[in-house]
């Protein structure tokens, strides 16, 4: 990210209300809001081999505030360059270490393309969970299809506390309300609440309490689906480490899974998120694939005084 005092900022495709995402409300029964007009996730670039400052969680943070500094959804540090292939590190918003993301892995590999790391229609990235199969869908990179790996239900590996079970439907108590919770990994833990109805104000009510339940020991990211029709869901998103936050990757892919494994919907969807829609693929062996779009909006220069401030934490 920072190249002398450059820095390179990736954001996801900023999506226009368009008429698909405007029939998915109505019929989900949802008010889109003003945000989703023009929003955007914003991810800013470290690559360590042409800079000279060490990433902590003291000045990830900082990059990541959005009062004091750039305003960031998380960071994403790479390429790290080993025998198996390239390797990028996710920092979270508050300094944490996330095992992957859908969206930093679209954001990373359309970086690699650009400068000149990868050329390959088809490649391997790496993150801290593991393997992620990237295809190039255009000639300029800017549309991506992702294998997330495979999910699972099962406790021990999202990890949900208790005996060795699929956590299905399980009811579980955030504050003081009851809700009917699914658990599924895709690489990172998430827990989803099918509702009748959605908004920011539920999913930041459930999400105070569930990030940091008594069931999830790692944390959790929690999504709340509404179920539009067969190959359509909507979702509001509280990321672990980030809270709320307009689109999600691996959150979009954990609410198809769920959605698909409830029986709801088809193992095909797209997801309609505030921040935009992405599509999803469940395979029969529990591979899931994520196609969307990613391109450069700017080019930022860091002040020197800034500069030096992160290299003080």
């Amino acid at each position: 990210m920072v190249n002398g005092d450059k820095t390179i900022i990736n954001r996801t495709e900023p999506m226009t209300l368009n008429k698909t995402w405007k029939k998915a409300a109505l019929l989900a029964g949802i008010d889109p809001p003003i945000e989703a007009r023009t929003a955007v996730i914003v991810v800013p670039i470290f690559d360590p081999n042409k800079n000279e400052l060490e990433l902590t969680p003291g000045n990830v943070k900082m990059i990541c505030d959005r009062n004091a500094g750039l305003g960031a959804d998380g960071v994403l540090e790479g390429p790290v360059i080993k025998e198996d292939g390239m390797h990028v590190k996710v920092w979270n918003p508050d300094g944490s270490e996330s095992e992957t993301s859908g969206n930093g892995v679209r954001i990373f590999a359309k970086y690699l393309k650009d400068a000149g790391y990868i050329q390959k229609k088809n490649f391997k990235l790496y993150t801290r969970y593991g393997e992620a199969a990237v295809t190039f869908l255009n000639e300029d990179g800017s549309r991506l299809r992702v294998s997330m790996g495979k999910i699972s239900f099962w406790s021990d590996e999202i990890p949900v506390t208790g005996e060795k079970r699929e956590v299905i439907n399980e009811d579980m108590v955030f504050g003081r309300t009851l809700y009917p919770v699914t658990c599924v990994s895709v690489g990172n833990p998430h827990c989803v609440i099918p509702m009748r109805e959605i908004s920011k104000n539920i999913v930041c009510k459930i999400g105070d309490y569930s990030e940091c339940a008594k069931y999830f020991p790692h944390r959790i990211n929690t999504q709340i689906m509404k179920v539009i029709d067969k190959e359509n869901i909507a979702i509001e998103i509280y990321e672990r480490g980030a809270g709320y936050t307009l689109a999600s990757g691996t959150g979009a892919c954990a609410a198809a899974a769920v959605a698909h494994k409830l029986g709801m919907t088809n193992n095909k969807v797209i997801v309609h998120m505030p921040g935009g829609d992405l599509q999803v693929e469940v395979e029969d062996d529990g591979t899931v694939f994520m196609t969307g779009d990613v391109f450069y909006v700017a080019k930022i220069t860091l002040s020197s005084e800034f500069t030096e401030n992160l290299r003080s934490l």
